[in-house]
């Protein structure tokens, strides 16, 4: 059960609950322990995904609250909206563009188009996520219908260790150009090229551009798990080495970077805002009052795709 006022929310755990968990506290990274009520504060209009921690540590969802959380890892988390809430709810087609399922080995990939003759190639990792979840063919497709946005082509790669691939990894590197390749072997021209990431899959994207900045000249950065580096092992603590080396290049991307404002990533997605923002790079930042999860990653789809994309 909870109560909701204008800034704070008050949690009423159940019998069995010892802990609260949310985007707040990393999840179960820092749980709060529970022997009561216990109200925290948040911004006006936030979103706000959480759990209860039994006895064994297992999350269970409140039994009180019956919205469920839009979250597709677990079906635990609840949701609750302060006062003020505004979900931007993204362009939807009149529409809907054909998506191809293939394989390159094991990899899997799918290949939409919104419009036809693609001028410009959008390539996501964590494909099927991107693709069911965030449905960002449907937005391409609703954009290019609207004419804010050329006809661009999509790829959706999906990983098959996410944790370890997008890490800096040079032998998923090699492999994911060779899907683009196949993608222009059976396609034809991928024109330009904008990454898109979301946690992990942004850091791989953001790394990609630095690495090859004239392949991939553009970046949709989506809570870019930028508390990483390549000898690290825990996304949350290490050292934050990506900002090391954008600082050092030569050649940085276009970037459209969002994070929530309930997250462990709010840092360093500032201190990357920043670093662009010293270096007069082309880019926006916006800032929203949710977590590390797709309401917050879903509405930064359309007005990142207008940027990097569509007219100045």
């Amino acid at each position: 059960m909870v109560r909701v006022s204008k800034r704070t929310v008050t949690f009423f755990p159940p019998a069995q609950a010892r802990a609260l968990i949310g985007d707040f506290t990393d999840w179960e990274r820092n749980p709060i322990p529970l022997q009561g009520p216990v109200t925290l504060e948040f911004p006006e209009g936030a979103y706000v995904e959480y759990a209860f921690l039994d006895e064994r540590g297992r999350p269970f969802p409140d039994p009180e609250n019956p919205e469920r959380a839009d979250n597709p890892w677990w079906t635990y988390p609840r949701a609750v909206r302060l006062p003020g809430h505004r979900f931007e709810a993204p362009p939807q087609p009149r529409e809907e563009p054909k998506v191809e399922r293939h394989r390159l080995g094991e990899r899997r990939f799918y290949v939409a188009e919104a419009g036809t003759s693609p001028k410009a190639t959008l390539v996501a990792q964590d494909g099927v996520a991107f693709y069911r979840t965030a449905g960002l063919h449907r937005v391409a497709q609703a954009l290019v219908e609207a004419g804010e946005i050329p006809p661009v082509r999509l790829v959706f790669v999906e990983p098959m260790d996410r944790n370890q691939e997008y890490r800096f990894s040079e032998a998923y590197e090699e492999e994911f150009h060779r899907v683009l390749g196949e993608v222009e072997r059976s396609k034809g021209p991928l024109g330009e090229i904008l990454l898109v990431g979301a946690s992990l899959g942004g850091l791989f994207s953001l790394w990609q551009a630095l690495r090859h900045p004239n392949r991939f000249p553009k970046v949709l950065a989506l809570s870019p798990a930028l508390k990483a580096h390549p000898g690290g092992t825990d996304a949350y603590r290490d050292r934050e080495w990506l900002l090391e080396r954008c600082a050092e290049a030569q050649v940085l991307p276009r970037i459209y970077l969002e994070v929530g404002l309930l997250e462990w990533l709010l840092a360093p997605a500032r201190r990357f805002a920043a670093l662009l923002a010293d270096r007069k790079v082309p880019h926006a930042y916006r800032e929203r009052a949710s977590g590390h999860n797709w309401v917050t990653w879903k509405q930064a789809l359309a007005p990142g795709l207008r940027y990097l994309l569509g007219e100045a």
